[in-house]
């Protein structure tokens, strides 16, 4: 398999969905770093609020995301932070046209 970059890693968090949003993670400005080390990959994410029900199902559809992605024997560390705190103004400008805000 080829060399996991963080362009792997978000490509494959474009395909975890926000339920209630119906917007990719990536988008809706919910992934706030990657860090590859080998075949290994650690994120970083939050959601758009402490008190999001989704949050385990949204870590975990992230974590089976990646996995698909990356070398046999990869792990994944998806680490669920809050500060700093989730905004709108992180939404890129996909996820604004896609909500029809621009």
């Amino acid at each position: 398999m080829d060399l996991v970059t963080e362009k792997t890693i978000l490509d494959a968090l474009r395909d975890v969905i926000d339920p209630e949003v119906g917007i990719n993670v990536v988008d809706l400005g919910l992934v706030y770093g990657v860090e590859i080390d080998g075949k290994d990959a650690r994120v970083r994410m939050t959601m758009t609020t402490p008190a999001c029900p989704l949050g385990p199902y949204i870590g975990e559809t992230a974590e089976t995301a990646i996995r698909a992605r990356l070398p046999e024997g990869g792990e994944v560390s998806i680490e669920l932070v809050w500060d700093p705190p989730w905004t709108p103004e992180r939404i890129s400008a996909e996820g604004r046209r896609q909500l029809g805000w621009e």
